[in-house]
């Protein structure tokens, strides 16, 4: 090995590490090892920070204000409002209602305000109802999840690899290969449509019998003692609470925001004893006691990832902005899916109609509109994800300029050396990839893991001389199948939060869901994609 790979690979495993044991937040993480790689002269300054430019990754900006303005409108709590049922109640039917269309609402939305507004809704509605809530709340965030796989606009991750392809394309990265384009609207839709299918069935069927009923140890019943004029509330805390690192009692909740903390839940469980002198972390649950000004003001604010009053079940908003929302979302989804076909491309050559042209639009038309707020945007936009974002294109970059890219992925190929002249060892290479892919996704980012995992697909696409599509396709379900723990993805640490579950409650019923998303996924992009 060279020193330019060793170099590389130690800032590689520095970074991990980092992640793993959470030392900062992902993007500072992500950026110092940019920066390390620069000072190594690995990559260059303009490689460094060419992923601030990026198409991809300012579409995903972009589409935090897409998603605020359709949750602003009152649609989706609309949509669940009308789902969920008022007689005929079972676990299994319940779920059969709207779990498949949870998945089709976050295959155009970010997953993340899907279930901030749909896990309370359905958490008080199963109370109401005398239904478990446990049943209903990891099957809302996995659903959301496999929703995600199905289209390019579905979740980040696939909008981070897409940006990856456009800047290879730019840069010559598959000059021997003219055949690599850009994923369409519907592209991962080809497998993802089947592998999701199968996901809900499996959901549909188990969970009345996989997951737990209540947990003793739930604050759902302490209402009772709510002084009057006073509303009992669940708050969830972002990273961008400025208390983290400090007491409850240090850091005065009444004296910041007009409440009082009255407990606390941590990884799916409340914390028993003085939990005044717990020091806050990011995604703990609080239930506190306020008035209506507290949600008023601190609603829309990206301190508190989500606020619910707890045993009510929220009602929809007024009928216009509905419209609007559900009006914009569908003309840019089918402006993006035909803005490059071929007959729209010849109609205007000098500007492209895809997914940035329309996501930018609509953001600019619900702005005006008052779909969401437009002193305040730029609080609905998640920057670390932005910043994680960014550098990791650089770090992938640096993967590729150092060739610890090739050298892994000749690890990769050497395990199925027949994969020349026989289609088993695609199979191999394929599962390979994505278990890399995955194990990274569960334990740090998904944006992170697939942008890491990028040019591993395309060093072993070029070792082989193949096109390299079905290797990024991989990669985009690999970083998302995130379902054997709370830590992989945000959704799941928002419902772990809210439904009070344990860490071996996602293991249960996540860990044979990952194997089957691994399995379908290994068999099915061969047949669609072609290798």
């Amino acid at each position: 090995m060279t020193f330019s790979i060793l170099f590389t690979l130690g800032v590689v495993i520095l970074m991990l590490v980092a992640l793993i044991t959470d030392k900062l937040r992902p993007g500072i993480i992500l950026f110092s090892a940019v920066v390390l790689l620069l000072c190594g002269r690995v990559i260059t300054a303009d490689e460094a920070v060419k992923g601030f430019s990026n198409k991809g990754m300012i579409t995903v900006a972009l589409l935090y204000l897409v998603s605020e303005g359709v949750r602003n409108s009152g649609i989706l709590q609309r949509i669940i409002y009308r789902l969920l049922p008022r007689k005929n109640l079972s676990v299994t039917r319940s779920n059969l209602r709207f779990l498949p269309v949870v998945s089709a609402i976050s295959a155009f939305l970010n997953n993340t305000p899907v279930v901030v507004i749909f896990a309370p809704m359905i958490k008080n509605w199963a109370k109401k109802t005398n239904l478990p809530p446990t049943k209903f709340l990891i099957p809302l965030s996995y659903a959301t999840i496999l929703g995600g796989i199905c289209t390019l606009i579905g979740t980040s991750t696939n909008i981070v690899v897409d940006g990856l392809i456009s800047d290879g394309m730019s840069s010559g990265l598959f000059r021997d290969n003219p055949s690599v384009h850009n994923l369409g609207m519907f592209e991962l839709g080809k497998a993802g449509i089947f592998i999701c299918v199968t996901g809900l069935i499996y959901l549909i069927l188990i969970s009345r019998y996989l997951l737990p009923d209540r947990r003793p140890d739930s604050y759902e019943g302490e209402t009772k003692d709510t002084p009057d004029g006073m509303t009992r509330m669940e708050v969830m805390l972002s990273t961008r609470f400025p208390g983290l690192g400090k007491t409850i009692r240090e850091f005065d909740f009444f004296r910041h925001y007009g409440v009082n903390v009255k407990a606390i839940r941590r990884r799916g469980r409340i914390v028993k004893g003085d939990y005044m002198s717990v020091k806050m972390t990011k995604d703990d649950t609080l239930l506190v006691d306020g008035d209506e000004s507290f949600i008023k003001a601190w609603k829309d604010s990206r301190v508190f990832l989500m606020i619910n009053r707890l045993g009510e079940i929220e009602k929809p908003m007024g009928i216009r902005k509905r419209w609007i929302a559900l009006l914009l979302v569908v003309l840019m989804i089918v402006g993006a899916t035909l803005g490059e076909s071929v007959g729209i491309e010849v109609l205007t050559p000098n500007v492209k109609l895809d997914m940035f042209f329309f996501a930018a639009v609509t953001t600019v038309i619900m702005a005006w509109t008052g779909m969401y707020s437009s002193r305040r945007y730029t609080k609905f936009i998640s920057w670390d994800v932005l910043i994680t974002i960014a550098c990791a294109f650089a770090i992938s970059q640096g993967m590729i300029n150092s060739g610890l890219a090739d050298c892994v992925g000749k690890y990769i190929i050497a395990l199925a050396e027949s994969a020349r002249n026989s289609q088993n060892g695609i199979y191999i290479m394929l599962a390979a990839l994505y278990l890399i892919t995955n194990i990274f996704t569960e334990l740090i980012t998904n944006n992170a893991a697939a942008a890491l995992a990028f040019p591993l697909a395309l060093s072993i696409s070029n070792t082989l001389g193949v096109d390299p599509t079905p290797f990024f396709i991989c990669i985009c379900f690999a970083a998302s199948a995130s379902f054997s723990t709370p830590i992989g993805y945000q959704t799941n640490l928002i419902v772990q939060g809210v439904g009070g579950y344990k860490f071996t409650d996602f293991v249960k019923v996540g860990l044979p869901l990952n194997i089957i998303v691994f399995l379908l996924s290994v068999f099915l992009i061969p047949l669609f994609y072609g290798v």
